[in-house]
């Protein structure tokens, strides 16, 4: 059978730089550690030990909980006391200091994870185990509908265990826990979680709350809720880039038109980034059944949000620009069960599941809807947990996923598409001592179908079935109790995208015209990846290097403009934007990443440790190894901290090179350094959860620009920061 593969493995993994809550045998979501490892004995922020020597089993999730030391790909797990310091609007900002990790930075409300250089299809964003059910895969200006501030932790998982979650996810998977369907009955019959913060850059309020409280019979009611606002960001420069100021000002001296807007004055912008302001709430409630022996539970939740886009200015006589607000609504049902079967081969029957009514319009100046988005969308799993026999186990499950998707009015680049995908999975562990192997394999079945509207010929009526078998496997060796090595390899077939399929038609958050193409065929892809795991008393260092390649990669590339005014001619639109068209070619990435913690001296109460990280990734297409556009430059970020039961304190300062490797329709990026400073104070030795922390970030207002953003030479970083977050929970 053609789909069959044999499967090595291969991993040197990376920094897990975030320790965690350990959690009990029977949970399916174990609380996970902070992020950045500190030496022996010393405890952080919720009593638990953030050392070096990482004594206690530390276990990341998945859906079999594995320590951290045998973990077969870079993973990283962020919560507790980092968190709370790298808490932002976005989920791509909040992880944007992790290892392999960085940014679309649209402005920032807009902001999705990158992954080793991916994003879009290839990055899934989950909220516990299940997909965000939004369009923020579509463009890079559509915001995630997850809160980071309702997030207990955040999970970035890659390697094996990624299979479970769908064949897209060839750079990982993001999966940000929250307490929304209880895990546990509250030990004083009511537990209550709150934050509150402020950001200067953007005088950002928010605040955020929930709370659990027990209802007698086992069953258990949350309630939750945030509110965040915030201002035009403050940026450390020009708005312009150096090259677009040019550009600008090159406008101003040449001839123009009545309707241009005054050159001269855009490229003298500096100090806000207009059109940045947000407001945002959310609500939900849930209530779950929680016993010895099971854990059933739903929920409902509401999203509400207001944001502005970073305006794409005009730079010569006869553009356009734009200054779009996006008006989100989502409304979400959750279910969870978990329920231990009593023994046998079968130790656990999980289901999950998520249905949400989503829609977004982007306004106009006046306030108009110009394009409005609609999305509605269902996917569920159920995994059956097979018993640990003699070092042997596993789960297999089914996953279904349904999409209803639909853009109406004048960026309609896209048909009315569904999306249905069917999968089965398995994941097996073996446990031989020293010697410890795990593998995977997905077959997954979809169908895309395009509905054009009556009489818009831009789109064929066209539908697509695809079958891809995607598998990965892996060992890792213990060289020492302090030192295990591993390797994984992967094998991965995914489907194309609605919007990669069907897409014809102007896009002005990206300022391309988008063309997809009906007649594409798997994109396929091997992978291997070694890993390093080093964790001594008061010493650690997680390291990961890979190397991926791919047949028939979807990659969006510009074209000559004829090829987009073919495209639209049946329909009679004029073609007014850069052409870009989705094609297949070969390409290749490879890349490393490493994360060294260590304990320099004790003095008194206080553990000095010094942390650093960095990351790098290549990636090329096409037969002549053309660049991949937008792939993020090498990265280094080092930290020293004092750190007692009661006190944080934190300097560090991260640095960014130029990339200057790029395709051709795009500019180099500058290279930057950022300085920050924290100091975290927990008062109450009684009470871990309440805790004050200080942050200046950007403190010396660098004109600081992500490569990684569409957006780069228009919307620089955030300018200098300060913060302020208060948690408290009782």
């Amino acid at each position: 059978m053609r789909h069959l593969f044999l499967l090595r493995a291969a991993t040197l993994a990376l920094a897990i730089p975030a320790a965690a809550h350990a959690a009990g045998p029977d949970s399916n979501n174990p609380p996970a550690p902070p992020a950045k490892p500190a030496p022996a004995d010393d405890s952080g922020p919720d009593g638990q030990s953030t050392t070096g020597n990482k004594g206690n089993e530390i276990v990341v999730t998945g859906i079999l909980p594995t320590s951290e030391r045998d973990v077969l790909a870079g993973t990283s797990v962020v919560s507790g006391e980092v968190l709370t310091r790298d808490l932002r609007p976005s989920i791509g900002e909040t992880l944007s200091k992790q290892p392999g990790v960085s940014a679309t930075s649209f402005g920032p409300s807009a902001s999705r994870p990158i992954l080793r250089g991916f994003q879009g299809e290839r990055v899934r964003v989950l909220t516990d185990g299940i997909g965000s059910i939004d369009v923020s895969n579509t463009s890079a200006d559509h915001a995630v509908i997850i809160d980071p501030l309702l997030a207990e932790r955040i999970e970035v998982l890659r390697g094996p265990s990624v299979l479970l979650y769908g064949s897209s996810a060839i750079g990982g998977v993001v999966n940000v826990i929250d307490k929304r369907i209880p895990r546990t009955l509250p030990e004083n019959g009511y537990d209550v979680d709150a934050i509150a913060t402020y950001g200067s850059a953007a005088k950002e309020r928010s605040i955020a709350g929930s709370g659990d409280v027990a209802l007698g019979g086992h069953f258990v009611f949350h309630a939750d809720g945030s509110y965040s606002k915030s201002d035009d960001l403050k940026i450390g420069g020009y708005v312009l880039s150096p090259s677009a100021r040019a550009q600008a000002l090159a406008a101003a001296a040449g001839p123009t038109t009545p309707d241009d807007p005054d050159f001269a004055e855009t490229a003298a912008l500096r100090g806000k980034l207009p059109n940045t302001q947000a407001e945002t709430w959310t609500a939900g409630a849930g209530l779950a059944y929680v016993s010895d022996t099971a854990n059933i539970g739903v929920s409902y939740s509401h999203y509400d949000s207001l944001y502005g886009v970073p305006i794409r200015y005009a730079l010569a006589s006869g553009e356009e620009q734009e200054a779009p607000r996006l008006s989100v609504l989502q409304n979400r049902f959750d279910f969870r069960a978990d329920v231990d079967t009593g023994g046998g081969f079968i130790d656990k029957v999980r289901a999950r599941a998520g249905y949400a009514n989503y829609r977004h319009f982007e306004l106009e100046e006046d306030g108009s809807i110009g394009t409005a988005f609609y999305n509605k969308g269902f996917e569920g799993r159920l995994e059956l947990v097979q018993a640990n026999r003699g070092g042997w186990q596993g789960a297999s499950g089914v996953q279904y996923y349904h999409r209803n998707f639909n853009v109406v009015g004048d960026e309609a680049f896209l048909p009315q598409n569904n999306t249905s995908q069917v999968g089965l999975f398995t994941l097996q562990q073996f446990d031989f001592g020293k010697l410890r192997a795990e593998g995977g394999i997905r077959y997954e079945h979809s169908s895309l179908q395009s509905n054009p509207a009556a009489g818009d010929l831009r789109f064929p009526n066209t539908k697509r079935n695809f079958d891809a078998l995607s598998g990965s496997a892996g060992l890792s060796y213990a060289l020492s109790d302090d030192v295990r090595i591993g390797i994984n390899a992967s094998r991965t077939e995914r489907a194309p995208s609605g919007e990669e399929l069907f897409a014809n038609g102007g896009h002005a958050g990206t300022q391309a015209w988008e063309l997809g193409n009906p007649n594409f065929g798997l994109e396929k892809s091997w992978g291997l990846e070694t890993t390093l795991h080093v964790h001594k008393d008061g010493f650690s260092f997680d390291a990961s290097a890979y190397y991926d390649w791919f047949d028939g990669y979807i990659s969006e590339n510009q074209v000559a403009q004829s090829v987009c005014e073919a495209a639209a001619a049946p329909s009679g639109r004029t073609v007014d934007l850069p052409c870009f068209q989705f094609q297949q070619v070969k390409a290749r990435y490879y890349g490393l990443e490493g994360d060294l913690s260590a304990r320099l001296a004790r003095i008194g109460d206080y553990a000095i440790n010094f942390d650093l990280l960095g990351d790098y990734v290549h990636a090329s297409q096409g037969n002549n190894g053309d660049p991949v556009p937008r792939i993020p430059p090498l990265r280094v970020l080092g930290g020293l901290e004092a750190q007692s039961s009661l006190l944080t304190a934190r300097v560090e300062v991260e640095h960014v090179w130029a990339q200057d490797r790029i395709a051709a329709f795009e500019t180099p990026t500058d290279g930057y350094t950022l300085t920050n400073a924290s100091l975290s104070f927990r008062p109450f030795a009684q009470n871990r959860k309440i805790s004050l922390t200080l942050s200046a970030n950007n403190i010396f207002d660098v004109d600081a620009r992500r490569h990684s953003s569409f957006l780069k030479d228009f919307a620089p970083l955030a300018g200098r920061d300060l913060r302020a977050t208060l948690r408290l929970g009782f």
